[in-house]
């Protein structure tokens, strides 16, 4: 079944989607641009572990990186051996992380395996001031900006900070930007609204071969349907936060009520 939005469905940005949502787009990316560059190119995925914090449990109702304590009223003591070894007058929380393995897709040259573009495909650690993620990304990007190499970066996430831009842009939900090694520090922009129906992107690769064409609207339908998305999601429900803006309210139920 697929999505009743005509581009990019924001339930799927819930954290019990968005890693499986995420990775099986960068496969799809990657299997798309492979149909159409080879055999002067070749695309792949690399991928990098960062971690996450989980929930604790509902009983604390707080993420794992807060301080939770108790006192015990009540601290046990061995009863066996000669001497009695009172337990811990305090027990407290460490955060609770599991390893998060995120995807990039990245273009090479056949002959030299020569890096040539870059693309990458934001997740929520990424967009996240502090997190090891967010300030790696950063690190990345930086030294991808000072070198010969295109970036594609591809947000499809409404919350989160996004990777700077030294001019302003008009608001909107999503975003994506190019970054052409020949014309920095110029890129380009596509914003796109949660209404839009998401762009035909040009991959750019070594001159004089011309773009690649990546239509982003198939490609993301093509994992709602594959990921069985339409079975996991309540749209009865509002979609996960940010909250959206007071002009989208109306059109979302409408869309919903109708889809």
């Amino acid at each position: 079944m697929p999505s009743p939005f005509p581009g990019m469905d924001p339930y799927i940005e819930s954290p019990e989607l968005w890693s499986d949502f995420h990775n099986d787009l960068a496969s799809e990316i990657r299997a798309h641009l492979n149909r159409h560059i080879q055999p002067r190119y070749f695309a792949r995925l690399t991928s990098y572990v960062t971690y996450e914090v989980v929930e604790i449990g509902q009983a604390y109702g707080v993420r794992p990186d807060v301080g939770v304590w108790h006192l015990d009223p009540a601290p046990a003591t061995s009863t066996t051996g000669p001497a009695t070894i009172p337990a811990a007058p305090v027990e407290s929380l460490v955060a609770l992380e599991i390893p998060l393995r995120l995807h990039r897709v990245e273009i090479r040259t056949t002959a030299q395996q020569q890096l040539v573009t870059v693309i990458e495909i934001l997740s929520p650690v990424n967009k996240r001031p502090g997190h090891q993620a967010h300030l790696a990304y950063h690190r990345k990007r930086r030294n991808l900006l000072h070198s010969e190499v295109h970036l594609v970066e591809i947000d499809l996430l409404r919350g989160g900070e996004r990777p700077p831009l030294e001019r302003p842009v008009p608001l909107a939900a999503y975003y994506v930007v190019l970054s052409r090694a020949e014309r920095r520090p110029r890129v380009d922009v596509w914003p796109i609204q949660l209404r839009d129906r998401l762009p035909v992107l040009p991959v750019p690769l070594l001159a004089p071969d011309p773009d690649v064409a990546l239509d982003l609207g198939p490609a993301v339908a093509s994992v709602y349907e594959r990921g069985a998305y339409a079975q996991q999601i309540d749209y009865r429900q509002s979609p996960p936060p940010p909250p959206l803006p007071s002009t989208e309210i109306e059109w979302l139920a409408e869309l919903l009520n109708h889809g």
